[in-house]
């Protein structure tokens, strides 16, 4: 899981921006919000253009140079932040893994310009570069010994390029370097805003109607509209040109995509993912779904955190939405207030006592908290 992650200099982070899932308290209650004492499920809220979204870019950037997923390289144009005359965004990633502790640090000018990295595990460096010495690696892997150190001028990661091209031998590090490759693969952030968007996890895209149609759920897609207080029937229309999802409407079928409201085209948008999420077998490790209530009643809200409480993936999302800020859902050192000072848990801004009875919501709103 991410214990601790931390970025500067990118988009309106101008200062060091910390998010530490680590810093719990002993709540007795939720505790399945927490896996080891990290949290495994959080809520992230603030104020409109403090980079809640960000936020989530500024997570997910590992992908593009990490990975071969879904890149998102529209989400991450005006990179670095405009008020400094620094000329590198850096990042800082912790992560707790079977097989030990990982550390991720590296640099970027832009988001295809790698300038250095390092990668430590278990307390010891694993694998690094700084090309603004020169253009040899360190690298620190049993089994990666002919692997060639230098690198010349290609602006590559050292990290995938010690995953493609060598053999690793059977030890404590490098399957802790493996685990963390899986992790790294399984990071997926979404959100329905302006229009459907995602990064991770996937290479390229299939539409979401097909996609429930190819994978027969079109019922339980129906059966999940119904729970969600959307009362409909569907069914599949096989026309000449394309075969495409509808509203039954006592026989009369006419085209989802043609009459669904936004808030259930966001619905479809979730359930799309959800599908990736809930099977045993899933391969999303980590998931943050920005304003991922935007269309929502706030009782879909409710549900839909119920639902991402269930799965086993890490799960971040943000909101404005105070009506699930309720110990009901999760509890205090789980739900974080976002600002120009960092990122902080609701249990940590505050000196009172907050118990299971606290009405939480009520708190925030007069401003227990700071925020």
């Amino acid at each position: 899981m991410l214990t601790k992650f931390e970025v500067e200099n990118f988009k309106n982070f101008g200062e060091p921006l910390i998010f530490d899932l680590k810093q719990t308290n002993g709540y007795e209650f939720n505790k399945e919000c927490l896996v080891k004492g990290i949290v495994n499920k959080a809520i992230v809220y603030g104020y409109n253009g403090v980079g809640k979204s960000n936020l989530g870019f500024a997570i997910l950037d590992l992908i593009s140079h990490l990975t071969d997923r879904q890149k998102g390289e529209r989400s991450y144009k005006n990179y670095l932040y405009a008020g400094s005359n620094c000329n590198m965004a850096v990042f800082k990633y912790n992560f707790s893994l079977e097989s030990g502790e990982v550390s991720y640090e590296y640099g970027k000018s832009d988001f295809e310009t790698l300038i250095y990295e390092k990668l430590t595990i278990n307390n010891q460096e694993f694998a690094s570069i700084d090309r603004r010495k020169n253009n040899t690696a360190f690298i620190n892997a049993s089994g990666a010994e002919t692997l060639k150190r230098d690198l010349g001028d290609t602006l590559i990661s050292i990290i995938p390029y010690i995953k493609n091209n060598s053999v690793l031998e059977e030890n404590t590090n490098n399957s802790c370097f493996n685990e963390f490759m899986t992790f790294v693969n399984g990071m997926l952030f979404f959100r329905s805003l302006d229009q459907n968007h995602y990064i991770g996890f996937e290479q390229g895209a299939n539409g979401i109607e097909s996609d429930i149609i190819e994978k027969n759920n079109v019922k339980n897609f129906e059966t999940f509209l119904n729970e969600a207080g959307i009362i409909c029937k569907l069914t599949v229309v096989k026309g000449e040109d394309k075969t495409y999802l509808a509203f039954d409407f006592n026989g009369k079928k006419i085209n989802f995509s043609d009459v669904a409201s936004q808030g259930t085209k966001s619905l479809a948008l979730f359930y799309y993912w959800y599908q990736r999420l809930v099977t045993p077998d899933s391969k999303v490790t980590f998931l943050f779904v920005d304003e991922f209530d935007a269309f929502y009643h706030y009782s879909l809200s409710i549900l839909v955190i119920k639902m991402l409480k269930d799965i086993k993936a890490q799960v971040i999302v943000t909101t404005h939405n105070t009506s699930v800020m309720t110990n009901d859902l999760l509890r205090p050192d789980c739900y974080f207030f976002i600002d120009g000072a960092g990122v902080h848990s609701l249990s940590n801004s505050t000196e009172k006592e907050l118990r299971a009875a606290h009405n939480i919501e009520k708190m925030y709103r007069a401003g227990a908290f700071g925020g």
